[in-house]
């Protein structure tokens, strides 16, 4: 069993926090909007202070994004970090930042997307807990679903017990883990680093949208391969949004490419959780401990 993973302290009405953009570039009229948005949660919301610049795709040059992210990582007053948006960046800028602090004083990091490698490495390498969820480019989309932001808030605050849904599930059976896992692109590009997910054990989640069918048969065959998906609780896949067909007929949908490859394995495949590029983007915990049970074509993830 590996080390239970520190965590932050839940939010309360007052607490402030932060938003940040790490990866690519966000309108400076979303980044308003999510402070009021946040505000009606009782949230004092802070701006970073290049969150809304532009460079390239960017928001702002690697030195200017890591700048923002330091600054709210030691900042004692900032409760949680939101990231903007997604895209890609992250990579470029996380070995450098110092995450050292909150060995002592722990706070929220909410995201999804390219926030998956702020959640490897803040899980594999310091040990602690952070959210999985929807992010402050879309807090005034009105195509997410009803659960989307309340249980991003419900995470945030405590209030979050547990998730059900339906969907094709194999080889179902009561299980228990630290749930762990991402956007299966970053998964995949952070392996042979020193926060390649570890998985012995865990609960692992997986979730992409743009890509080709035959992408995701690599990923998953190179996470196979590495030994990444021997021995898990369970693997539960979320939305899996856009996924096209190549020049040449892939033949097989997604379902069906990733049975092919885990098949084999004895542990529940659990299909249709309700996260990722998805309009049912639900947060949950990402380091947390959780049980898995299925009653008949209804799943239930409850936290431990």
């Amino acid at each position: 069993m590996t080390a239970k993973k520190i965590q932050p302290p839940y939010l309360k009405t007052g607490d402030e926090v932060a938003i940040i953009s790490p990866s690519f570039f966000i309108d400076e009229n979303l980044l308003t909007e999510a402070v009021t948005f946040l505000g009606e949660w009782g949230l004092k919301a802070r701006i970073g202070e290049n969150a809304s610049k532009r460079y390239g795709p960017f928001a702002g040059s690697d030195q200017e994004r890591l700048s923002d992210l330091q600054e709210m990582t030691d900042n004692p007053d900032i409760k949680a970090v939101f990231c903007s948006r997604g895209g890609y960046g992250l990579s470029k800028i996380i070995n450098k930042a110092d995450f050292s602090v909150l060995n002592n004083n722990p706070k929220w990091y909410s995201g999804f997307s390219d926030m998956t490698v702020m959640h490897t490495w803040l899980n594999e390498v310091y040990g602690v807990m952070s959210i999985h969820g929807e992010m402050p480019f879309n807090f005034n989309n009105t195509k997410k679903s009803s659960e989307t932001f309340p249980s991003l808030k419900k995470a945030l605050f405590g209030d979050l017990i547990s998730h059900e849904w339906t969907g094709n599930f194999y080889k179902p059976g009561k299980v228990n883990g630290e749930l762990t896992g991402g956007n299966l692109s970053l998964l995949y590009s952070l392996s042979g680093t020193k926060a390649a997910v570890s998985t012995k054990g865990k609960i692992l989640f997986i979730e992409d949208m743009g890509e080709y069918y035959y992408h995701i048969d690599r990923m998953l065959t190179s996470l196979k391969l590495s030994g990444k998906l021997d021995g898990l609780s369970a693997l539960v896949i979320g939305g899996m949004n856009k996924i096209e067909e190549s020049k040449i007929p892939w033949g097989k949908n997604v379902e069906e490419t990733i049975l092919g490859i885990v098949s084999e394995f004895n542990y529940p495949i659990l299909f249709n959780f309700p996260a990722g590029h998805i309009s049912d983007n639900r947060a949950f915990y990402i380091g947390k401990r959780a049980t898995i049970e299925v009653n008949g074509n209804t799943a239930t993830l409850r936290y431990v």
